[in-house]
């Protein structure tokens, strides 16, 4: 399935680019080719698979001209990932920005590098507009951002390879899903999260713990005396803080760079510890698999539900959403068995590719040994 994935290409290191070195806009115009569409969920395809009415009014003769291999992204969604690479020929609407690649690269890989949470939140930013509406990301900011690109285009190949095998696995797997309900079988139903969890509201009283978690998106739970090597509170001002026991989970509103609205880890550390009110802390049922849960709140479909209810605010590094809201967030739930089976099929892609970072990693320093 990924013919190219066992390649040794890890020793190269990716490398920061602008947007803007890779791509130049293209305003060509046209009225005779087929209309485009472009979602945060199935990327580009042809308006008339659509099923929504496709009609786009009096007149195309200012929509832009696609070809295969050029990126599109939908200006006012982009900060929700409505940008892909295309399959097709055709033309878009004028609210879509046309992205030519000016060096070689693969842009099916591309498709999938700009869906990445830590430009999602750089989208949001350089986005301009009042209101979540209207925030519009134009080329010219889009050609400014940075992002951390593989060096060589036999990597994104493999990249490529890998990430559309796990694509079409993913569709077979739905295909599947829906013939067993169409048969009687038990089909994925969409639940609350407060119908298979609830708050933790149980507080630290006269320093019954006095070890104390963060929660960050690039560590994830993590004791204080730990992550910062020494114990930034003590046990007076730990009191009031929420109980965290192994297997709870913790929503942070700290936005990170790769976590576009705050992250939400499990657990892990198989003790007990205490957590800033800052936090929301929730315990989820047993009748529902916690490393599926863990992946899933790392999906854009999550993302997507918590940018529309959720709020910005006046600071660029918050995200604010209501407990109340919070748990009326949707979740996506097969039976037991398959969330346990989709949990261990995702534990084992991360371990890979953990693994392969760290030969990366460890080519490089091998690499600036060798220079020295």
């Amino acid at each position: 399935m990924f013919p190219r994935w066992s390649r040794p290409i890890w020793i190269t290191a990716w490398e920061q680019r602008k947007l803007g070195e890779l791509f130049v806009e293209s305003d060509e115009r046209s009225s005779t080719e087929e209309i485009l569409s472009v979602s945060v969920a199935n990327g580009i395809y042809p308006a008339s698979e659509s099923e929504r009415d496709t009609n786009p009014g009096a007149s195309i003769a200012n929509y832009k001209i696609v070809r295969v291999g050029d990126i599109v992204y939908n200006s006012m969604r982009m900060w929700q990932g409505a940008v892909g690479s295309s399959r097709y020929n055709g033309i878009v609407s004028p609210a879509y920005v046309v992205a030519k690649p000016v060096v070689e690269l693969d842009s099916t890989c591309f498709g999938y590098l700009l869906k990445r949470p830590e430009l999602l939140y750089k989208y949001l930013c350089n986005s301009q507009g009042n209101s979540k509406d209207t925030q519009t990301l134009r080329y010219e900011r889009f050609a400014e951002i940075t992002a951390e690109v593989p060096s060589t285009i036999e990597e994104q190949r493999a990249i490529s390879d890998c990430l559309e095998g796990l694509d079409n696995l993913i569709a077979l797997h739905q295909r599947k899903c829906r013939y067993r309900g169409l048969c009687g079988y038990l089909s994925w139903e969409q639940r609350k999260l407060g119908d298979v969890g609830k708050k933790v509201t149980t507080k630290n009283a006269d320093g019954a713990l006095n070890e104390t978690f963060t929660n960050s998106a690039e560590r994830g739970i993590v004791s204080q005396l730990d992550y910062f090597d020494h114990d930034i509170t003590n046990e007076a001002n730990a009191n009031g803080y929420y109980v965290v026991h192994p297997n709870d989970f913790v929503y942070n509103p700290r936005i990170s760079t790769i976590a576009p609205c705050g992250p939400i880890n499990r657990n892990r550390l198989n003790r007990t510890g205490v957590m800033s009110p800052l936090y929301t802390v929730f315990s989820i049922d047993d009748g529902v698999c916690k490393t599926y849960l863990e992946h899933y709140f790392k999906t854009s479909r999550w993302h997507d539900f918590m940018f529309l209810e959720g709020n910005t605010g006046a600071r660029s590094d918050r995200f604010s959403i209501s407990d109340s809201m919070f748990f009326e967030m949707p979740i996506w739930c097969p039976s037991l068995a398959e969330q346990e089976a989709i949990a261990q099929q995702l534990e084992l892609t991360d371990n890979l590719i953990t693994l392969h970072q760290r030969q990366r990693q460890e080519g490089d320093d091998v690499l600036c040994l060798g220079r020295k």
